[in-house]
């Protein structure tokens, strides 16, 4: 069982993806963090919200969707910020990485996405099913998940900053189009990024009642 924050390398049709995974040995389940163009699993907001997470005993797994050679080349040309298939293609590759590798026992799965990587998170969500118990979207673009939302299966939390006029209506059509158990929830004057006071606090809230909630401990194989 690793107990500390590992590093990890997981690797995805010969790209190799760098990761920290810490689990703690009694979590209620492991989140694997699916961030926007632009961040990385160094990002400070996604940094806090998994520590967060791991103080109310859900393991985390915060990695990079895309390499450093390809976060270079997309801060000029923004052509792999929305190539969505590609990103839910990594990101179920993380998924079974963990279930396979990561972990040394039977464990809920959930994602926490940021930006266009919540995107990716429900299509990966969709494709896998049951596997995936629970997912948390973060300021998120879930109408990019197009034709994937009616397909998702695990319980959908959309939290959007109350100043963010056009990601909340963006997520108010996505939340009609989802099928799962789904709530939809505003932070009032928070921007895109949830840079104002108490407003990533209250994100990360959020996040961690909903996982709670949802992530339990799967019975261990006899």
């Amino acid at each position: 069982m690793i107990i500390m924050s590992d590093e990890i390398e997981i690797n995805v049709k010969g790209v190799k993806l760098g990761g920290e995974l810490n689990l703690p040995p009694k979590a209620l389940g492991l989140v694997l963090f699916a961030h926007g163009s632009g961040s990385s699993r160094h990002s400070p907001r996604n940094q806090f919200v998994a520590r967060t997470l791991r103080e109310a005993g859900v393991g985390t797994l915060l990695f990079d969707l895309l390499t450093a050679e390809e976060e270079e080349t997309e801060a000029h040309t923004r052509h792999l910020r929305f190539n969505i298939p590609m990103l839910a293609e990594r990101l179920v590759a993380a998924t079974r990485w963990a279930l396979d590798e990561g972990t040394t026992r039977d464990i809920n799965l959930g994602y926490f996405g940021s930006s266009t990587g919540a995107a990716a998170a429900l299509v990966a969500a969709a494709e896998l099913g049951e596997k995936i118990s629970a997912v948390v979207s973060r300021g998120g673009r879930p109408d990019l998940a197009g034709d994937a939302l009616e397909r998702v299966s695990a319980p959908t939390l959309l939290i959007v900053g109350g100043d963010d006029t056009q990601v909340i209506a963006l997520n108010e059509e996505a939340s009609v189009r989802l099928r799962c158990e789904k709530a939809l929830r505003i932070i009032p004057g928070a921007s895109h990024l949830f840079e104002e006071p108490g407003a990533l606090e209250q994100v990360a809230k959020m996040a961690s009642e909903w996982f709670a909630d949802h992530l339990q401990p799967m019975a261990r194989a006899r």
